[in-house]
């Protein structure tokens, strides 16, 4: 099961996001952990991409939206499943912006076989990011 969101703010559609579960080949994030072989991190526990995160020009600067529906679909994903680790595929410039969120860079400049395009990798605790989204205190589980 994974999650499909969209954020509204005063009745306007502002946002959308996606949550897939990792390790079924679904995820480009998946295909790009593959390459990497053996020098990509494993992490105990749950693996989930986060992608298509994706804000309305007029919001994308605002890093107090980005915040709030990151927090949300977060929120709202580990009180239906287990959540562990997120991953995301991002370029260079997101994936400095995300460290405000408890993500850090394992990987960059990482090509995806076949394309031109190359990309920065990035993971992040669950709970350590659900912290930092909305300043409260990490809990042990």
């Amino acid at each position: 099961m994974g999650f499909v969101g969209a954020f509204e703010r005063a009745g306007r559609l502002i946002g959308t996001i996606r949550l897939v579960p990792m390790g079924l080949g679904l995820t480009l994030t998946d295909s790009l952990l593959d390459q990497l072989g053996p020098q990509a991190p494993s992490h105990p526990g749950t693996r989930w991409e986060v992608g298509r995160l994706v804000l309305d020009e007029a919001h994308r600067s605002d890093v107090d939206a980005l915040r709030r529906c990151l927090s949300l679909s977060l929120d709202y994903a580990c009180s239906l499943t287990q959540v562990d680790n997120l991953y995301a595929s991002c370029t260079h410039v997101l994936g400095r912006l995300y460290r405000r969120f408890a993500f850090s860079s394992f990987a960059a400049d990482v090509p995806l076989a076949g394309t031109d395009k190359r990309y920065t990798l990035i993971h992040g605790h669950a709970q350590h990011v659900l912290a930092a989204l909305s300043s409260r205190p990490v809990t042990s589980h």
